[in-house]
């Protein structure tokens, strides 16, 4: 029998009055329905979350700790079968999938133990001057197809603490797995204090533009963001925003080719290139070019494509059809403005959205996949010869979310990625996250930031607390 799911509202699980198929990009066929929420679904989560918000969470520090300790309990022992929902309805690897699971209880741990600072700013025998984090009250979680576990978990650790109330809204390719999270944890926090709505776009601006939410996270497309930010501008709602990325890789003379291609390749094609902070245009230097570009095409031919579900899978599909469809269309763009194909370069020959591991070479600027995010498995591969060019070149794009330099001197390499405009910038490696690092992007790619004191702080208003002793 077909499993059921529902929205979580309230603290019980709602069934959807109407339902949407969700696609296995492996099959490119339904493997079950989502619950689509109706306008009235969102006004019983917003009156829900603004309950529950009014009630003893938002001032019982100990609750919420304790709370969200539980949490990473109930996930890890659902890391399983969330775990295998997520490949089936994102496509990577049912390790990666099930990893991704674990991950994300392990940031509920992480934000069970953050600090939540009071600073004293003046105590002397007159007055006593406290610098406070408040909570800003119910919160728009809305997150994206690529990590949909992960990514929540990374919204929802910091806006908990913080004492916020949430309303979640996955991306409809990927909603089974955040439901299911939403059941999970439906026990483990007071009733209003999560809400999972299952939905299309409008299900998001619905949220958005209410006038009870008063904060809004969202990772996902720039356009959308763009959207999100107008809308909480009429509120004047606080937004973090963490949008897409045209992420340069820059590979100077002295490397060893074949040490650092498979750091590369794993920094580019990882979850499929399906990453927002992925290697998405390489630049190499023209004495170690060709070499590179060898290295790089042997492991793209010797990677594993196929069924997240098979277990010798290494890259699985991409998610969905209209993401397919654009790296096909940006990979064929590049062939008639003379990029030649140095591995892959054609959709697979079965049901479902593969694609395999793309090297393309003789591109630069001027053609599409080069100037836009691809976010698939297909990279430009750019040969340069003058290094301020080359910088030139990877800065000169509306994104800014990460970028590495490649260099046998890595205080040359520390120094030169400050270079970059981006917001994390690594040398000799690439796609090295933690919870507890800050992470997010400058110009187009995003406001605010995630993870650690730094994304608590995104969910919290200052207040200062100001004491006449006498």
């Amino acid at each position: 029998m077909e499993e059921r799911f529902a929205h979580l509202i309230g603290g019980e699980l709602v069934p959807g009055r109407r339902e949407f198929p969700v696609i296995n990009p492996a099959t490119a066929e339904p493997f079950a329905q989502c619950p689509e929420a109706t306008p009235e679904d969102v006004e019983r989560a917003m009156a829900a979350a603004a309950a529950a918000f009014a009630g003893p969470w938002a001032h019982d520090e100990a609750l919420r700790r304790a709370a969200l300790g539980r949490a990473a309990e109930a996930l890890a022992a659902r890391a399983e079968d969330i775990g295998r929902l997520v490949c089936l309805e994102q496509g990577k690897p049912l390790a990666a999938a099930v990893g991704e699971v674990k991950g994300a209880a392990g940031i509920f741990r992480l934000y069970a133990e953050e600090r939540v600072p009071v600073q004293v700013l003046r105590e002397d025998a007159k007055t006593r001057i406290t610098l406070v984090r408040r909570p800003l009250g119910v919160t728009a979680a809305i997150t994206p197809w690529n990590y949909p576990v992960y990514t929540l978990v990374q919204k929802l650790g910091p806006a908990l603490l913080a004492g916020n109330t949430v309303a979640a809204k996955p991306s409809p390719f990927t909603p089974l797995s955040s439901l299911a999270l939403g059941a999970a944890l439906r026990e483990v926090f007071p009733p209003g204090v999560l809400n999972v709505l299952g939905g299309g776009d409008e299900v998001g601006a619905w949220l958005t533009a209410h006038p009870t939410v008063r904060k809004i996270s969202f990772t996902g497309s720039v356009p959308t963001g763009k959207k999100i930010a107008r809308a909480a501008a009429e509120d004047l709602k606080r937004v973090t925003l963490e949008l897409g990325g045209n992420d340069p890789a820059i590979v100077l003379p002295d490397v060893d080719p074949a040490q650092v291609a498979p750091r590369l390749f794993w920094g580019a094609f990882t979850n499929s290139g399906q990453v927002c902070v992925a290697i998405k245009r390489l630049y190499v230097h023209e004495d170690v070019y060709r070499p590179l570009v060898r290295e790089l095409a042997a492991l793209a031919a010797a990677t594993k494509v196929g069924d997240g579900l098979a277990p010798d899978t290494q890259l699985g599909p991409i998610n969905n059809r209209p993401q397919f469809e654009r790296v096909c269309a940006l990979v064929e763009d590049a062939k008639r403005h003379g990029g030649q194909i140095a591995a892959g370069g054609a959709p697979l020959p079965r049901p479902g959205y593969f694609y395999p591991p793309t090297l393309v070479t003789d591109v630069g600027e001027g053609v599409r996949l080069v100037d836009e995010e691809q976010f698939g498995p297909a990279l430009p591969v750019i040969p340069f010869r003058d290094l301020d060019d080359a910088f030139a070149q990877a800065n000169r794009t509306h994104y800014g979310l990460g970028g590495s330099v490649w260099t046998a001197d890595p205080a040359r390499g520390e120094a030169l990625a400050q270079r970059l405009e981006c917001g994390t910038a690594w040398v000799n490696q690439h796609l090295t996250l933690s919870p507890r690092i800050p992470f997010g992007g400058v110009k187009w790619s995003g406001l605010g930031r995630e993870n650690g004191p730094w994304g608590l702080e995104e969910f919290c208003e200052l207040q200062v607390v100001n004491v006449a002793k006498a």
